[in-house]
């Protein structure tokens, strides 16, 4: 406890997030023009998420994914108590952040390999790997916009700073 505040996101799930946006940013800014930076940013992306899926297995009590993946009946109670503007508040991710967290740890892990394949001789030159590495790096980018909206709602619904519990890890009791 730290006065009327609790540790929520310990370091190791801040280092992740922020890495991954940064990394997610150097790779999509550098797509065109510096193949160097593109593919260390990704390299650096891939390991991130390496440490972060072990971390959900071994890290502290809100990382731990058994902390937050819900159940489907756990899924679809929390959209219908959202849609009716009665959903509770959690002290980690809701139910519909950990399937946004899911699908955003799959689609980086789906852009990974499609751009390490098209660095080797199996993948060298294929249009259809091409394509479906910038598919998932747009449905990403949607995915990112609903993120961030989401967290705007939810800071404003629940009168918390998520962005700002995600930089100092603490969020109140």
């Amino acid at each position: 406890m730290h006065g009327e505040r609790i540790r929520v996101w310990d370091l190791p799930v801040r280092v992740f997030h922020w890495g991954l946006v940064a990394t997610f940013a150097i790779a999509w800014l550098t797509s065109e023009d510096a193949e160097a930076p593109h593919h260390w940013a990704g390299y650096v992306a891939f390991g991130l998420l390496a440490f972060r899926v072990a971390w959900g297995f071994v890290g502290s009590r809100h990382a731990r994914f058994a902390d937050f993946v819900p159940r489907p009946a756990e899924l679809r109670a929390y959209v219908g108590k959202l849609v009716r503007g009665r959903e509770p508040r959690h002290l980690g991710h809701n139910p519909a952040a950990a399937v946004m967290i899911l699908f955003l740890m799959a689609m980086v892990a789906l852009i990974g390999t499609t751009g390490w394949l098209m660095t080797t001789d199996w993948g060298w030159g294929s249009e259809a790997l091409e394509e479906l590495h910038e598919g998932a790096v747009n449905a990403t980018l949607l995915a990112l916009v609903v993120h961030v909206a989401a967290a705007v709602f939810e800071s404003l619904r629940h009168r918390e700073n998520l962005v700002r519990a995600m930089i100092t890890g603490y969020k109140r009791p």
